[in-house]
């Protein structure tokens, strides 16, 4: 499963870019919001920071705007997907897209059915929102696994993005239920390295060590 990093906070992104295994960025208009800055500077900055997928998303609702504002926003950088919202002008805008080539990932999605929609779209990735199905008591990791099963069944090439991760065992279930690719912010993915037995452990070691009389090797 791919990892990539649910931010638009570049000191974030380079942390992560650091650690050697993010896969790509996921950003959308609350998380651009955030950093104050202009929405092209802090897109053209991350394209910088990582080599992968880099999902900027439009902010237009009619299927005519979509097109426009991702028209300029490819012409960033060949790694920028364009991120759409499952709407039918959403969807629409997928199909159009998708036809000339240009890698879009359809997000809020809730239920298989719009799933099943993008997938027909040609979306290369669906991004089913697990946390915020869990956040109103529905299964979230249940809809990954519904979502797998379809495109199984039908050899659809969209990647399932696992999206609303908010804990490690989101991440973990979501690899479980098939999930291609998980973004996250960067506390989670770095509670995924963290466990107290390993930090035991490790104190045991170096303090063995120090007994030894030894030098670093």
């Amino acid at each position: 499963m791919k990892i990539f990093l649910d931010s638009a906070d570049l000191e974030e992104i380079r942390k992560a870019a650091d650690l050697g295994i993010c896969d790509g960025v996921t950003t959308n208009p609350t998380l651009i919001a955030k950093t104050g800055m202009d929405f092209k500077t802090v897109l053209k900055e991350i394209v910088s920071l990582i080599d992968g997928p880099i999902s900027a998303e439009v902010v237009s609702l009619d299927a005519a705007g979509m097109l426009a504002e991702a028209d300029r926003l490819v012409r960033i950088h060949d790694n920028v997907v364009i991120k759409l919202p499952l709407t039918q002008e959403g969807i629409k805008a997928c199909a159009k897209l998708s036809a000339k080539g240009i890698r879009t990932n359809v997000t809020l999605c809730f239920q298989a059915g719009q799933a099943l929609l993008a997938a027909k779209a040609g979306a290369t990735y669906i991004s089913p929102f697990v946390g915020r199905l869990d956040d109103v008591s529905e299964d979230g990791i249940a809809l990954i696994r519904n979502i797998r099963s379809i495109y199984d069944t039908y050899d659809f090439n969209t990647q399932i993005l696992a999206a609303s991760i908010r804990h490690p065992r989101h991440m973990i279930e979501s690899a479980l239920a098939g999930a291609d690719v998980a973004t996250a912010p960067l506390k989670v993915i770095q509670q995924l390295y963290a466990h107290p037995l390993t930090d035991k452990g490790l104190a045991s070691f170096m303090e063995d060590w120090k007994k030894s009389g030894q030098q670093n090797i």
